[in-house]
């Protein structure tokens, strides 16, 4: 899911500012940038992020400045040699003896920054990076919510078309019994009669086939699956936010829609209807678009 958070916080005269942008990731991917900081505030940002993130390829900036002046101190041996060896240079040239501006010019002379407190670096990051996490996961939550509608009218209409493949299902056993039938008769010529045919050796073969046809099985658990997936977007399956999940229903949505595809491939299959059929083929073409959306969702 895309998003985008800024937080800024001050301690201790450091003033830190931490950018947090995310896109569409099946995973979750932490990158961090910008200045760079002690191992263990990186670690610590990581970690929140984690632990407030499910999904995503996530980058976070940070920025950190100085508020109000630098400390400033001086090393005076090394300003006693760098002007030792100015004078010296000067007297070989014949000009004249180096001032005190280019005395402290000199690396290693002047010292500034020297009194930063880290843990005051550290409590600058993770305030700022609270507040831009807190802004991105209100983002992200607002494009969850449209997902969530989008996702739940298409689950709507699998269902009505699962329903309908019920429907029609319920008259293949008979329709299996009319086509042999048929078939029977045109075997027998004009005049053959089917109590010619063993009662029982025809009914053996009608059940034979009405299983090969039955997809009461892949409609149950069709149906199941799609009742979990309604439950997870409407937010009142009883286990999401349990464990790792946090309430992210992505990964549970992603494997739904597997199971329902497979059960839809297995209809198609057993399925001799075209009317089965056409809505087998208009199902999988939304659960498609159920699987591109619910790749996005936490």
């Amino acid at each position: 899911m895309t998003g985008y958070g800024r937080g800024t916080a001050e301690r201790g005269g450091r003033r830190a500012t931490v950018e947090i942008r995310s896109v569409n990731h099946r995973f979750l991917d932490v990158k961090l940038r910008g200045t760079a900081v002690d191992g263990a505030v990186e670690d610590q940002l990581g970690a929140r992020i984690r632990d407030a993130l499910d999904r995503g390829a996530v980058t976070a900036t940070i920025h950190l400045e100085r508020r109000g002046p630098a400390a400033v101190s001086y090393d005076p041996e090394a300003a006693l040699a760098a002007h030792a060896a100015l004078s010296a240079l000067a007297a070989q040239l014949g000009t004249a003896p180096p001032d005190l501006a280019l005395v402290i010019a000199q690396p290693g002379v002047v010292i500034t920054g020297g009194d930063d407190d880290p843990s005051a670096v550290a409590e600058a990051v993770m305030a700022a990076a609270d507040d831009a996490i807190a802004a991105l996961v209100a983002m992200r939550t607002t494009e969850g919510a449209t997902l969530a509608k989008d996702v739940e009218a298409r689950l709507a209409n699998l269902t009505s078309y699962v329903a309908g493949i019920q429907a029609r299902a319920q008259t293949q056993p008979a329709e299996a019994r009319r086509r042999l039938d048929d078939r029977l008769r045109r075997l027998l010529g004009d005049g053959g009669e089917l109590r010619e045919i063993d009662p029982a050796r025809l009914a053996q073969e009608v059940a034979i086939v009405a299983d090969k046809l039955d997809v009461t099985e892949e409609l149950v658990r069709a149906s199941s699956h799609l009742g979990q997936m309604r439950a997870l977007i409407g937010g009142t399956d009883k286990d999401a936010g349990k464990g790792r999940d946090k309430g992210g229903v992505g990964r549970r949505l992603d494997f739904l829609v597997q199971e329902v595809g497979r059960e839809l491939n297995t209809m198609g299959a057993k399925s001799a209807a075209h009317e089965i059929i056409d809505l087998v083929v208009r199902s999988k073409a939304e659960l498609e678009k159920v699987r591109e959306q619910v790749q996005n969702v936490e």
